[in-house]
């Protein structure tokens, strides 16, 4: 690991960061720590830091606001890279180009000012433009799928490619890319609908008083564990189960919403997991449903391959 070290700062890749404690990188304030934590400058140094990962045969994985991922609290014996340099924007008519790491919460702002609509939705998701591509994230029947145009990408061999909507296979919380593990969203260009800018604000507004009465957050959390089952609310089936309120350590089904996971404080990852896997257990008891995480483990047994966002 310090030969690799030693190259990534040989080749100036970016901002770098020694046995990072990953608790400071997810919402979920939890996490071992990250041998090595790289923050790329632009493409160029991004593919340098690919080439040279791939040369070491080291697992990586990247991470944007770390909203939708568990970490467990082992060392990560890898390579942790964050996009936020991939911060670009550029607005042309009802069209908007912006990079991977710029942060989802801000876009959907940003576009409700100038009249585009299409984005409220997101404007409670606290991930970055290309953690919301890679889940197809969404929220109110609403999702990516719906404004995305076209994705730029590092492939597996390291080119930089467009993608259409159609080719990104967009599917409720899936997409191409996590299927294709050896590519990497850079940026997206997104289409908009025309609406009017106080209309579009006050739709966030709702929202934004809705969630605070419907959503912990006022905890570390990382949005809903589980996936909704067809025509069903995990929320829902947790609450039927009498889980709300369920604690292991310092982590506690929210007695606010049952498919929250909050970090009450002092919670390790393992907690949260224990959690994660008693509800699956009970759910298939109880309904013979296998209910699936929506949010992504990292670093855990079952997670041994090469993991990418």
């Amino acid at each position: 690991m310090e030969e690799l070290i030693n190259e990534i700062m040989h080749e100036k890749i970016g901002d770098i960061k020694i046995n990072a404690d990953l608790s400071k990188y997810t919402t979920y304030k939890v996490g071992g720590i990250a041998r090595v934590l790289v923050y790329p400058k632009n493409v160029d140094k991004l593919i340098s830091l690919m080439k040279i990962i791939n040369s070491h045969d080291v697992k990586y994985f990247i991470l944007g606001n770390g909203s939708n991922v568990l970490f467990s609290d082992s060392v990560y014996d890898g390579i942790i890279i964050k996009l936020d340099y991939f911060d670009n924007i550029e607005f042309s008519g009802n069209t908007v180009k912006v990079g991977a790491g710029y942060s989802l919460i801000r876009l959907s702002l940003e576009c409700a000012k100038r009249g585009l609509a299409g984005l409220e939705f997101a404007s409670g998701i606290p991930g970055t433009l290309g953690g919301a591509i890679f889940m197809n994230a969404g929220a109110y029947n609403s999702n990516m799928k719906e404004v995305v145009k076209e994705v730029e990408v590092l492939t597996d061999d390291l080119k930089v490619k467009t993608l259409t909507n159609e080719q990104m296979n967009f599917d409720y919380r899936e997409s191409f890319l996590q299927h294709n593990k050896g590519y990497i969203c850079l940026g997206a260009t997104l289409e908009f609908d025309s609406g009017e800018r106080s209309v579009l604000e006050e739709i966030i507004k709702d929202r934004k008083l809705q969630r605070k009465r419907t959503q912990p957050l006022e905890y570390p959390t990382a949005g809903s564990v589980f996936r909704n089952p067809d025509n069903l609310y995990s929320g829902k089936l947790i609450e039927d189960l009498n889980l709300k309120g369920y604690q292991v350590g310092g982590a506690k089904i929210s007695p606010k919403h049952a498919n929250f996971i909050i970090n009450e404080g002092g919670a390790k990852a393992s907690d949260i997991k224990e959690i994660i896997d008693y509800v699956k257990e009970k759910a298939k008891d109880k309904y013979n449903l296998n209910l699936r995480v929506e949010q992504r483990l990292i670093n855990w047994d079952e997670n041994n391959e090469k993991e990418k966002e």
